[in-house]
């Protein structure tokens, strides 16, 4: 059959010679093209047919039937040869981006175990780093009379045998300068808002560590008589603070406009405030400070350390089965009087607790039990405008009642104390029945809400919390430097002796109503 097949063709190869010219010119053209792709296919198929299709291996015919199978019925195979299908070509483009990714993610991995896990190049082991917008601050190194020297002379006045290695800051309501000396002492403070630099010319602000609330009580003093062998006057202290300073040749360089001073107490730094009054003052609320001396503006307000348990229980009533409690002095000066009032109309109501108490253990444990089973707790003024019994009350989750017409607040600009408390004028205060009336009136759902707002708000009165009232003192105190600066270089600038009173008036006199 082969040979009749390859005669017939050349019989006809003739008649077929303008079909061949065709053909052969589109295989010219694209022979090229399946050259490569059909190398390996030729060869086992030369090798296989080799004795029987020897002649037809490479006729033209051949080549015609692969891309014409059927032209004019002429098969040259038993079979017929089909063109193969061109395969589409795969991308690499995703698996390439995929395995970058996926050797990426291992690395990273890899790495950050790695740095985990030696100690040498953990975060704490390496040296601090001043965030770029912290306010840098030096901390003087005072002579030991005033920091240490005070705790040691307050507890030499207490007790014959004192352990000067065992010395530690007694608990009051005064504690924020010992706070604020430990943290700047503390190598592994985050420093969010205030660095602490060793070199002076890289300083900001200076801090003046000298412990003047203590100081002011550490006089022993007993029934008129003074104890010679351990003298101590809080005066002498003062005026001795103030040589030192004025000695510095950073206090003279900006006339103390740059340093920053905690004066808690009402009275603390009272003999030589007046020689201060261009620093920024920490202290509790302005009663005893004229008004070019104190400024909301320039200072800042600072918690009371409270003085009884924070309050671990959920929020709701069922355990507050009073309504409103009290425990202090009766009797005080100035806007104290109020108190006296207060207690004529409150001591005979059922559901109220108001009772006359001093600064004592025992009275902290009663006052702890009063303010945790109590829905309100009141906080009239006493010598001063302000008190510990506000914290108190804020760490208890009882509802404060802020009868104070002169108080002033501390961070009031990212707490509103409308939302945790119910403040009322003094003469709607002493109003017979107008009081509790007010406190009766406000219902389950008011009192959960300030409740859960008292719950959002309280780290900032926990001066032992990392990120409770230090760290936000630090902050209002960073807030000051702009101020500070424009002060500093608006005093360069003047000429002639005058002095300008640029204090703020900071007292409350719009007499807030009570509302709700």
């Amino acid at each position: 059959m082969e040979g009749n097949l390859c005669k017939y063709s050349n019989k006809k190869e003739k008649r077929k010679r303008f079909s061949y010219s065709l053909t052969l010119s589109f295989l010219r053209r694209h022979r090229h093209r399946h050259r490569h792709r059909h190398r390996h296919r030729r060869h086992h198929h030369r090798h296989r047919h080799r004795h029987r299709n020897r002649r037809l291996c490479h006729h033209p015919l051949r080549l015609i039937n692969r891309y014409l199978p059927n032209s004019n019925g002429i098969t040259i195979h038993r079979r017929t040869i089909k063109p193969k299908k061109k395969m589409a070509r795969k991308s690499i483009v995703k698996p390439t981006v995929a395995t970058v990714l996926l050797i990426m993610v291992l690395y990273a991995l890899f790495s950050t175990s790695i740095y985990n896990n030696l100690p040498f190049l953990t975060r704490e082991n390496s040296s601090p780093k001043i965030p770029p917008k912290s306010v840098k601050i030096y901390m003087y190194n005072l002579p030991r009379k005033f920091t240490y020297g005070v705790i040691e002379s307050y507890a030499r006045s207490r007790t014959k045998n004192v352990d000067e290695s065992s010395l530690s800051y007694p608990g009051n309501q005064h504690a924020a300068e010992w706070h604020l000396f430990s943290d700047l002492n503390n190598p592994e403070r985050s420093g969010a808002y205030v660095a602490r630099v060793l070199d002076p010319e890289e300083a900001d602000l200076f801090y003046v560590p000298f412990f003047s609330s203590l100081s002011l009580v550490a006089n022993p003093v007993h029934d008129g008589t003074i104890a010679v062998e351990h003298y101590y006057s809080d005066v002498e202290m003062q005026e001795g603070l103030m040589e030192w300073l004025e000695e510095q040749v950073y206090w003279k360089r900006n006339n103390g406009r740059d340093h920053v001073f905690i004066c808690q107490d009402p009275n603390a730094l009272h003999k030589i405030v007046d020689r201060l009054k261009n620093a920024v003052l920490l202290v509790s609320d302005f009663g005893r400070l004229g008004r070019d001396q104190g400024s909301i503006v320039k200072d800042v307000i600072l918690p009371y350390s409270h003085r009884i348990n924070t309050y671990k229980g959920d929020i709701g009533v069922e355990k507050r089965k009073s309504l409103m409690f009290f425990m202090g002095n009766r009797y005080r000066k100035e806007g104290g009087k109020i108190r006296d009032s207060l207690f004529k109309l409150l001591e005979n109501e059922e559901d109220v607790v108001i009772k006359h108490g001093a600064q004592s253990r025992e009275s902290r444990r009663m006052a702890t039990q009063g303010m945790h089973t109590s829905k309100f707790c009141l906080h009239p003024a006493g010598d001063t405008p302000s008190g510990c019994r506000l914290f108190d009350a804020i760490v208890s989750l009882c509802i404060p009642v802020v009868i104070s017409d002169y108080i002033e607040l501390p961070f009031e600009d990212v707490i509103d104390y409308r939302k945790i408390a119910i403040f009322v004028d003094t003469d709607s205060a002493v109003m017979p029945g107008y009081l509790v009336k007010l406190l009766r009136g406000v219902k389950k759902e008011r009192i959960l809400e300030f409740q859960r707002e008292l719950t959002k708000v309280k780290h900032y009165f926990e001066y032992d919390d990392p990120k409770g009232t230090v760290k936000e003192i630090w902050r209002q105190v960073s807030l000051k430097l702009p101020l500070i600066k424009l002060m500093m270089n608006r005093d360069k600038r003047l000429v002639g002796d005058r002095e300008v009173d640029c204090s703020c008036l900071c007292t409350n006199e719009t007499r807030i109503q009570a509302s709700l």
